[in-house]
Protein backbone atom coordinates (compact mmCIF):
# COMPACT_ATOMS: atom_id res chain seq x y z
CA UNK A 1 0.00 0.00 0.00
CA UNK A 2 1.33 3.46 -0.62
CA UNK A 3 1.16 5.36 2.80
CA UNK A 4 1.63 9.52 2.32
CA UNK A 5 3.66 11.43 4.09
CA UNK A 6 7.10 9.07 5.38
CA UNK A 7 9.95 10.08 7.29
CA UNK A 8 12.94 11.03 4.98
CA UNK A 9 15.30 10.61 7.72
CA UNK A 10 16.01 9.01 11.18
CA UNK A 11 15.89 11.47 13.87
CA UNK A 12 17.29 9.30 16.95
CA UNK A 13 16.61 11.99 19.68
CA UNK A 14 12.84 13.39 18.14
CA UNK A 15 10.08 11.85 20.14
CA UNK A 16 7.63 14.07 19.06
CA UNK A 17 6.62 12.79 15.74
CA UNK A 18 4.35 9.55 14.94
CA UNK A 19 7.07 7.95 12.53
CA UNK A 20 9.98 8.24 15.59
CA UNK A 21 7.51 7.23 18.66
CA UNK A 22 6.67 3.96 16.35
CA UNK A 23 10.32 3.48 15.94
CA UNK A 24 11.44 3.50 19.31
CA UNK A 25 8.27 2.08 20.69
CA UNK A 26 9.17 -0.87 17.97
CA UNK A 27 12.45 -1.56 18.60
CA UNK A 28 11.83 -1.29 22.78
CA UNK A 29 9.08 -3.65 22.53
CA UNK A 30 10.69 -6.12 20.16
CA UNK A 31 13.92 -5.63 22.38
CA UNK A 32 11.51 -7.10 25.63
CA UNK A 33 9.98 -9.37 23.32
CA UNK A 34 13.07 -11.13 22.61
CA UNK A 35 14.75 -10.63 25.96
CA UNK A 36 11.34 -12.71 27.69
CA UNK A 37 11.79 -15.33 24.56
CA UNK A 38 15.44 -15.90 25.34
CA UNK A 39 15.16 -15.50 29.00
CA UNK A 40 14.93 -18.78 30.21
CA UNK A 41 18.04 -20.13 28.31
CA UNK A 42 21.02 -18.76 30.62
CA UNK A 43 19.04 -20.47 32.98
CA UNK A 44 19.01 -23.82 31.20
CA UNK A 45 21.41 -25.38 33.48
CA UNK A 46 19.60 -24.76 36.37
CA UNK A 47 16.53 -25.73 34.98
CA UNK A 48 18.07 -29.58 33.27
CA UNK A 49 19.57 -29.95 36.84
CA UNK A 50 15.98 -29.54 38.85
CA UNK A 51 13.90 -31.44 36.00
CA UNK A 52 16.60 -34.05 35.03
CA UNK A 53 16.34 -33.05 31.49
CA UNK A 54 18.21 -34.99 28.54
CA UNK A 55 19.87 -33.44 26.08
CA UNK A 56 17.60 -35.05 23.83
CA UNK A 57 14.96 -33.26 25.75
CA UNK A 58 16.82 -29.92 25.67
CA UNK A 59 16.66 -30.27 21.96
CA UNK A 60 13.16 -30.77 21.81
CA UNK A 61 12.91 -27.20 24.01
CA UNK A 62 15.68 -25.32 21.46
CA UNK A 63 12.78 -26.72 18.72
CA UNK A 64 9.40 -25.70 20.77
CA UNK A 65 10.69 -21.97 21.48
CA UNK A 66 11.11 -21.43 17.83
CA UNK A 67 8.62 -23.87 15.90
CA UNK A 68 5.33 -21.93 16.99
CA UNK A 69 6.80 -18.52 15.72
CA UNK A 70 6.78 -20.01 12.32
CA UNK A 71 2.93 -19.69 12.43
CA UNK A 72 2.36 -16.68 14.66
CA UNK A 73 4.28 -14.87 12.38
CA UNK A 74 2.61 -16.03 8.79
CA UNK A 75 -0.77 -14.99 11.01
CA UNK A 76 0.52 -11.73 12.37
CA UNK A 77 1.67 -9.99 8.52
CA UNK A 78 -1.94 -10.90 7.75
CA UNK A 79 -3.15 -9.38 11.00
CA UNK A 80 -1.13 -6.01 10.60
CA UNK A 81 -2.39 -5.67 7.10
CA UNK A 82 -6.24 -5.98 8.73
CA UNK A 83 -6.12 -3.88 12.05
CA UNK A 84 -2.88 -2.17 11.57
CA UNK A 85 0.18 -2.25 13.86
CA UNK A 86 -0.34 -0.33 16.92
CA UNK A 87 -3.38 -3.22 17.83
CA UNK A 88 -1.63 -5.94 16.74
CA UNK A 89 1.48 -5.22 19.16
CA UNK A 90 -0.27 -4.37 21.88
CA UNK A 91 -2.40 -7.84 21.47
CA UNK A 92 0.40 -9.57 21.21
CA UNK A 93 2.70 -8.18 23.86
CA UNK A 94 -0.32 -8.48 26.73
CA UNK A 95 -1.09 -12.21 25.53
CA UNK A 96 2.05 -13.32 25.10
CA UNK A 97 3.00 -12.01 28.68
CA UNK A 98 0.67 -14.74 30.11
CA UNK A 99 2.72 -17.64 28.99
CA UNK A 100 6.29 -16.34 29.78
CA UNK A 101 5.06 -15.72 33.21
CA UNK A 102 3.15 -18.88 33.48
CA UNK A 103 6.34 -21.17 32.79
CA UNK A 104 6.81 -20.39 36.75
CA UNK A 105 4.92 -23.15 36.83
CA UNK A 106 6.07 -26.07 34.76
CA UNK A 107 7.27 -28.94 37.00
CA UNK A 108 8.37 -31.17 34.72
CA UNK A 109 9.64 -31.91 31.20
CA UNK A 110 6.03 -31.67 29.40
CA UNK A 111 4.77 -28.70 31.01
CA UNK A 112 8.15 -26.78 30.91
CA UNK A 113 7.65 -27.60 26.85
CA UNK A 114 4.35 -26.68 26.56
CA UNK A 115 4.79 -23.38 27.97
CA UNK A 116 8.43 -23.04 26.13
CA UNK A 117 6.27 -23.59 23.14
CA UNK A 118 3.53 -21.02 24.08
CA UNK A 119 6.47 -18.25 24.73
CA UNK A 120 7.59 -19.06 21.03
CA UNK A 121 4.71 -16.83 19.74
CA UNK A 122 5.95 -13.63 20.99
CA UNK A 123 9.08 -14.10 18.28
CA UNK A 124 6.24 -12.77 15.69
CA UNK A 125 6.44 -9.22 17.42
CA UNK A 126 9.53 -9.59 14.63
CA UNK A 127 7.36 -8.93 12.08
CA UNK A 128 5.02 -5.80 13.43
CA UNK A 129 8.21 -4.06 14.02
CA UNK A 130 9.30 -4.26 10.41
CA UNK A 131 5.90 -3.65 9.22
CA UNK A 132 4.97 -0.28 11.15
CA UNK A 133 8.96 0.86 10.48
CA UNK A 134 8.15 0.10 6.46
CA UNK A 135 5.09 1.71 6.61
CA UNK A 136 6.90 5.06 8.54
CA UNK A 137 9.68 5.65 6.91
CA UNK A 138 10.26 6.55 2.74
CA UNK A 139 12.50 4.10 0.53
CA UNK A 140 15.88 5.99 1.26
CA UNK A 141 15.74 5.31 4.72
CA UNK A 142 13.48 2.11 5.15
CA UNK A 143 16.78 -0.32 4.64
CA UNK A 144 17.97 1.52 7.76
CA UNK A 145 14.87 2.19 9.77
CA UNK A 146 14.23 -1.85 9.62
CA UNK A 147 17.78 -3.08 10.86
CA UNK A 148 17.78 -0.53 13.33
CA UNK A 149 14.80 -1.56 14.79
CA UNK A 150 15.29 -5.08 14.51
CA UNK A 151 18.86 -4.95 15.26
CA UNK A 152 18.22 -3.19 18.94
CA UNK A 153 15.03 -5.23 19.35
CA UNK A 154 17.43 -8.51 19.04
CA UNK A 155 19.98 -7.39 21.05
CA UNK A 156 17.27 -8.62 23.91
CA UNK A 157 18.84 -11.70 23.14
CA UNK A 158 22.50 -10.80 24.02
CA UNK A 159 20.78 -8.68 27.24
CA UNK A 160 19.08 -11.67 28.27
CA UNK A 161 22.22 -13.31 28.66
CA UNK A 162 23.86 -11.31 31.32
CA UNK A 163 20.55 -9.95 32.76
CA UNK A 164 18.77 -12.80 33.38
CA UNK A 165 21.50 -14.83 35.52
CA UNK A 166 21.52 -11.52 37.83
CA UNK A 167 18.15 -11.30 38.46
CA UNK A 168 18.28 -14.59 39.27
CA UNK A 169 21.20 -14.30 41.51
CA UNK A 170 19.15 -11.55 42.99
CA UNK A 171 16.16 -13.11 44.14
CA UNK A 172 18.45 -16.02 45.25
CA UNK A 173 21.49 -13.63 47.42
CA UNK A 174 19.02 -11.00 48.46
CA UNK A 175 15.10 -12.19 48.63
CA UNK A 176 16.30 -15.74 50.10
CA UNK A 177 14.45 -17.68 46.94
CA UNK A 178 15.83 -21.08 46.29
CA UNK A 179 17.38 -22.05 42.70
CA UNK A 180 14.32 -23.52 41.69
CA UNK A 181 12.00 -20.76 43.09
CA UNK A 182 14.66 -17.80 41.34
CA UNK A 183 14.74 -18.89 37.96
CA UNK A 184 10.34 -18.65 37.89
CA UNK A 185 10.65 -15.86 39.35
CA UNK A 186 12.86 -14.10 37.10
CA UNK A 187 10.82 -15.14 34.15
CA UNK A 188 7.63 -13.95 36.18
CA UNK A 189 9.28 -10.67 36.27
CA UNK A 190 9.99 -10.59 32.41
CA UNK A 191 6.33 -11.48 31.60
CA UNK A 192 5.07 -8.60 33.98
CA UNK A 193 7.08 -6.19 31.89
CA UNK A 194 5.73 -6.97 28.26
CA UNK A 195 2.52 -6.55 29.63
CA UNK A 196 2.62 -3.32 30.77
CA UNK A 197 4.77 -2.10 27.50
CA UNK A 198 1.86 -3.73 25.47
CA UNK A 199 -0.82 -1.03 27.17
CA UNK A 200 1.77 1.66 26.75
CA UNK A 201 2.62 0.82 22.72
CA UNK A 202 -1.44 1.48 22.39
CA UNK A 203 -1.61 4.83 23.65
CA UNK A 204 2.01 6.18 22.41
CA UNK A 205 1.53 4.87 18.54
CA UNK A 206 -0.22 5.62 15.92
CA UNK A 207 -0.54 3.02 12.61
CA UNK A 208 0.57 5.46 9.82
CA UNK A 209 1.82 8.99 9.60
CA UNK A 210 -1.61 10.36 9.07
CA UNK A 211 -3.61 8.20 11.53
CA UNK A 212 -4.94 4.50 12.74
CA UNK A 213 -6.06 2.30 9.90
CA UNK A 214 -9.80 2.72 11.05
CA UNK A 215 -9.39 6.06 11.02
CA UNK A 216 -8.06 6.30 7.35
CA UNK A 217 -10.58 3.67 6.06
CA UNK A 218 -13.33 5.26 7.60
CA UNK A 219 -12.12 8.68 5.96
CA UNK A 220 -11.56 6.35 2.02
CA UNK A 221 -7.93 7.21 2.52
CA UNK A 222 -6.78 3.71 3.01
CA UNK A 223 -8.18 0.38 1.12
CA UNK A 224 -10.56 -1.40 2.79
CA UNK A 225 -10.28 -4.97 4.31
CA UNK A 226 -11.89 -6.49 1.80
CA UNK A 227 -9.66 -5.06 -1.13
CA UNK A 228 -6.70 -6.71 0.61
CA UNK A 229 -7.81 -10.27 -0.19
CA UNK A 230 -5.79 -12.33 -1.97
CA UNK A 231 -2.52 -10.41 -1.32
CA UNK A 232 -1.29 -13.42 0.80
CA UNK A 233 -2.06 -15.71 -1.95
CA UNK A 234 -0.53 -13.47 -4.53
CA UNK A 235 2.46 -13.53 -2.09
CA UNK A 236 2.79 -16.83 -1.41
CA UNK A 237 3.05 -17.20 -5.16
CA UNK A 238 6.09 -14.96 -6.05
CA UNK A 239 9.22 -17.46 -5.90
CA UNK A 240 11.30 -14.19 -4.75
CA UNK A 241 9.39 -14.62 -1.16
CA UNK A 242 10.11 -18.09 -0.93
CA UNK A 243 14.02 -17.61 -1.77
CA UNK A 244 14.27 -14.69 1.15
CA UNK A 245 12.50 -17.26 3.48
CA UNK A 246 14.90 -19.50 3.26
CA UNK A 247 17.78 -16.69 3.11
CA UNK A 248 16.54 -15.16 5.89
CA UNK A 249 16.35 -19.07 8.23
CA UNK A 250 20.30 -19.07 7.04
CA UNK A 251 20.88 -15.88 9.07
CA UNK A 252 17.47 -14.86 11.67
CA UNK A 253 17.59 -19.01 12.17
CA UNK A 254 20.96 -18.95 13.10
CA UNK A 255 20.58 -16.09 15.53
CA UNK A 256 18.00 -18.02 17.25
CA UNK A 257 19.59 -21.30 17.34
CA UNK A 258 22.60 -19.45 18.97
CA UNK A 259 20.89 -17.62 21.63
CA UNK A 260 19.26 -21.09 23.07
CA UNK A 261 22.49 -22.71 22.75
CA UNK A 262 25.27 -20.61 23.20
CA UNK A 263 25.54 -20.10 27.39
CA UNK A 264 25.07 -24.31 27.25
CA UNK A 265 27.86 -24.61 24.70
CA UNK A 266 30.50 -22.85 26.82
CA UNK A 267 29.57 -24.48 29.22
CA UNK A 268 29.72 -27.79 28.06
CA UNK A 269 32.70 -27.71 25.54
CA UNK A 270 34.86 -25.47 27.14
CA UNK A 271 37.47 -26.55 30.24
CA UNK A 272 37.45 -22.92 31.56
CA UNK A 273 33.79 -23.69 33.32
CA UNK A 274 34.60 -27.58 34.98
CA UNK A 275 35.70 -26.43 38.30
CA UNK A 276 33.78 -23.12 38.64
CA UNK A 277 29.99 -23.30 41.11
CA UNK A 278 26.98 -23.58 39.34
CA UNK A 279 25.82 -19.58 39.96
CA UNK A 280 29.72 -18.54 39.25
CA UNK A 281 29.82 -20.63 36.41
CA UNK A 282 26.21 -19.66 35.05
CA UNK A 283 27.07 -15.56 35.23
CA UNK A 284 30.34 -16.21 33.05
CA UNK A 285 28.74 -18.02 30.64
CA UNK A 286 25.95 -15.79 30.00
CA UNK A 287 28.83 -12.87 30.29
CA UNK A 288 30.37 -14.83 27.01
CA UNK A 289 27.49 -15.85 24.61
CA UNK A 290 25.98 -12.12 25.46
CA UNK A 291 28.64 -11.21 23.25
CA UNK A 292 27.05 -12.41 20.58
CA UNK A 293 23.50 -10.83 20.62
CA UNK A 294 25.47 -7.91 21.64
CA UNK A 295 26.68 -6.77 18.62
CA UNK A 296 22.84 -5.94 17.89
CA UNK A 297 23.28 -2.53 19.03
CA UNK A 298 25.36 -1.63 15.31
CA UNK A 299 25.69 -4.61 12.98
CA UNK A 300 21.97 -5.30 11.39
CA UNK A 301 22.03 -1.21 11.39
CA UNK A 302 25.11 -1.39 9.19
CA UNK A 303 23.25 -4.36 7.01
CA UNK A 304 20.48 -2.10 6.39
CA UNK A 305 22.38 0.88 5.68
CA UNK A 306 24.69 -0.68 3.28
CA UNK A 307 21.66 -1.92 1.47
CA UNK A 308 20.26 1.33 1.44
CA UNK A 309 23.81 2.96 0.11
CA UNK A 310 24.16 -0.50 -2.22
CA UNK A 311 20.57 0.39 -3.79
CA UNK A 312 21.67 4.47 -4.13
CA UNK A 313 23.98 3.01 -6.02
CA UNK A 314 22.90 0.27 -7.82
CA UNK A 315 19.17 0.39 -7.71
CA UNK A 316 17.40 -3.18 -6.22
CA UNK A 317 19.69 -4.67 -7.64
CA UNK A 318 22.67 -3.63 -5.56
CA UNK A 319 20.85 -4.22 -2.53
CA UNK A 320 20.18 -7.83 -3.27
CA UNK A 321 24.07 -8.20 -4.19
CA UNK A 322 24.94 -6.90 -0.67
CA UNK A 323 23.04 -9.50 0.95
CA UNK A 324 24.62 -12.45 -1.28
CA UNK A 325 28.10 -10.94 -0.07
CA UNK A 326 26.30 -10.47 3.63
CA UNK A 327 25.23 -13.94 3.71
CA UNK A 328 28.17 -16.19 2.34
CA UNK A 329 30.82 -14.56 4.76
CA UNK A 330 28.22 -15.79 7.47
CA UNK A 331 28.57 -18.93 6.66
CA UNK A 332 32.53 -18.89 6.63
CA UNK A 333 32.40 -16.93 9.87
CA UNK A 334 30.55 -19.94 11.23
CA UNK A 335 32.36 -23.06 10.10
CA UNK A 336 35.19 -21.06 11.48
CA UNK A 337 33.94 -20.42 14.96
CA UNK A 338 32.94 -24.52 14.91
CA UNK A 339 36.19 -25.14 14.96
CA UNK A 340 37.61 -23.05 17.91
CA UNK A 341 38.23 -25.36 21.41
CA UNK A 342 40.27 -22.63 22.61
CA UNK A 343 37.74 -19.62 24.33
CA UNK A 344 40.47 -16.50 23.95
CA UNK A 345 40.24 -17.89 19.94
CA UNK A 346 36.39 -18.65 19.64
CA UNK A 347 35.35 -15.07 21.66
CA UNK A 348 36.72 -13.09 18.52
CA UNK A 349 35.73 -15.93 16.36
CA UNK A 350 32.02 -15.43 17.52
CA UNK A 351 32.39 -11.49 17.52
CA UNK A 352 32.92 -11.58 13.77
CA UNK A 353 30.70 -14.53 13.17
CA UNK A 354 27.68 -13.00 14.50
CA UNK A 355 28.63 -9.50 12.73
CA UNK A 356 28.11 -11.27 9.39
CA UNK A 357 24.75 -12.77 10.76
CA UNK A 358 23.26 -9.86 11.87
CA UNK A 359 23.97 -7.73 8.65
CA UNK A 360 22.76 -10.61 6.59
CA UNK A 361 19.35 -9.89 8.46
CA UNK A 362 19.55 -6.41 8.24
CA UNK A 363 20.29 -6.63 4.66
CA UNK A 364 17.17 -8.90 3.74
CA UNK A 365 14.47 -6.69 4.99
CA UNK A 366 16.27 -3.52 2.76
CA UNK A 367 14.93 -5.90 0.71
CA UNK A 368 11.84 -6.80 1.80
CA UNK A 369 9.63 -3.59 1.44
CA UNK A 370 10.34 -3.29 -2.49
CA UNK A 371 9.04 -7.08 -3.48
CA UNK A 372 5.30 -6.09 -3.28
CA UNK A 373 3.91 -3.36 -1.69
CA UNK A 374 0.35 -3.97 -1.51
CA UNK A 375 1.34 -7.50 0.35
CA UNK A 376 3.89 -5.95 2.83
CA UNK A 377 2.61 -7.74 5.58
CA UNK A 378 2.07 -11.06 3.96
CA UNK A 379 5.39 -11.05 2.46
CA UNK A 380 7.11 -9.36 5.78
CA UNK A 381 4.91 -12.46 7.76
CA UNK A 382 6.53 -15.07 5.38
CA UNK A 383 9.98 -14.11 5.32
CA UNK A 384 10.00 -13.04 8.99
CA UNK A 385 8.39 -16.78 9.44
CA UNK A 386 11.51 -18.43 7.52
CA UNK A 387 13.85 -17.25 10.53
CA UNK A 388 11.55 -19.74 12.82
CA UNK A 389 11.46 -22.40 10.12
CA UNK A 390 15.47 -22.26 9.74
CA UNK A 391 16.03 -22.19 13.51
CA UNK A 392 13.54 -25.46 13.89
CA UNK A 393 15.20 -27.59 10.87
CA UNK A 394 18.89 -26.10 12.82
CA UNK A 395 17.28 -27.37 16.37
CA UNK A 396 17.00 -30.86 14.71
CA UNK A 397 21.06 -30.78 14.71
CA UNK A 398 21.22 -29.98 18.46
CA UNK A 399 19.03 -32.95 20.04
CA UNK A 400 20.85 -36.03 17.96
CA UNK A 401 23.07 -38.21 19.97
CA UNK A 402 24.95 -38.90 16.92
CA UNK A 403 26.56 -35.55 16.47
CA UNK A 404 27.91 -33.06 18.61
CA UNK A 405 27.60 -29.27 18.99
CA UNK A 406 30.64 -28.72 17.18
CA UNK A 407 29.63 -30.88 14.50
CA UNK A 408 26.83 -29.25 14.44
CA UNK A 409 27.47 -25.83 13.99
CA UNK A 410 30.01 -26.72 11.00
CA UNK A 411 27.62 -28.42 9.39
CA UNK A 412 24.99 -25.29 9.70
CA UNK A 413 27.87 -23.18 8.34
CA UNK A 414 27.87 -25.15 4.97
CA UNK A 415 24.36 -24.78 4.46
CA UNK A 416 24.58 -20.98 5.12
CA UNK A 417 26.96 -20.69 2.36
CA UNK A 418 25.07 -22.47 0.42
CA UNK A 419 22.00 -20.56 1.09
CA UNK A 420 23.73 -17.48 -0.69
CA UNK A 421 23.31 -18.30 -3.79
CA UNK A 422 19.94 -18.03 -3.71
CA UNK A 423 19.79 -14.55 -3.71
CA UNK A 424 20.66 -14.72 -7.72
CA UNK A 425 16.71 -15.88 -7.47
CA UNK A 426 15.70 -12.58 -6.22
CA UNK A 427 15.33 -9.85 -9.21
CA UNK A 428 13.28 -6.96 -10.01
CA UNK A 429 12.08 -6.14 -13.24
CA UNK A 430 12.91 -2.39 -14.88
CA UNK A 431 9.48 -1.17 -13.75
CA UNK A 432 10.41 -2.24 -10.19
CA UNK A 433 13.36 -0.52 -10.46
CA UNK A 434 12.80 3.07 -12.05
CA UNK A 435 9.60 2.89 -9.27
CA UNK A 436 12.07 2.55 -6.50
CA UNK A 437 14.69 4.92 -8.11
CA UNK A 438 11.91 7.56 -8.12
CA UNK A 439 10.58 7.13 -4.75
CA UNK A 440 14.29 7.35 -3.69
CA UNK A 441 15.30 10.62 -5.84
CA UNK A 442 11.66 11.64 -4.47
CA UNK A 443 12.99 11.44 -0.51
CA UNK A 444 16.43 12.37 -0.71
CA UNK A 445 15.28 15.96 -2.43
CA UNK A 446 12.75 15.98 0.13
CA UNK A 447 15.07 15.37 2.60
CA UNK A 448 17.29 18.29 1.28
CA UNK A 449 14.37 20.81 1.26
CA UNK A 450 13.44 20.13 4.90
CA UNK A 451 17.42 20.50 6.05
CA UNK A 452 17.13 23.71 4.03
CA UNK A 453 14.22 25.27 5.29
CA UNK A 454 15.64 23.56 9.69
CA UNK A 455 18.94 25.96 8.30
CA UNK A 456 16.85 29.42 6.93
CA UNK A 457 14.59 28.99 10.02
CA UNK A 458 18.15 28.95 12.39
CA UNK A 459 19.26 31.86 10.47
Amino acid sequence: MDIPNKATRINLFNFTTPQMRAFHMSWFAFFLCFFAWFGIAPLMKVVREEMLLTKEQIGWCIIGSVAITVIARLFIGWLCDHIGPRLAYTWLLVLGAIPVMGIGFAHDYTTFLIFRIAIGAIGASFVITQYHTSVMFAPNCVGTANATTAGWGNLGGGVTQIIMPLIFTMFIGIFGFSESLGWRASMFLAGLVCALTGVAYFFLTQDTPDGNFKDLRAAGKLPQKEEKKGMFLSACKDHRVWALFVIYGACFGIELTLNNVAALYFLDYFDYFKNMDTTKAIKMAGLFASMFGLMNIFARTLGGAFGDRFGKKWGLSGRVKWLFIAIFCEGIALMVFSRMDVLAMALPTLIVFSLFVQMSEGATYSVVPFINKKALGPVSGIVGAGGNAGAVAAGFLFKTQAINWPTALFILGAIVTSCAFLTFLVRFNEESEEEARLATESAITLKTGEKELAASMGN
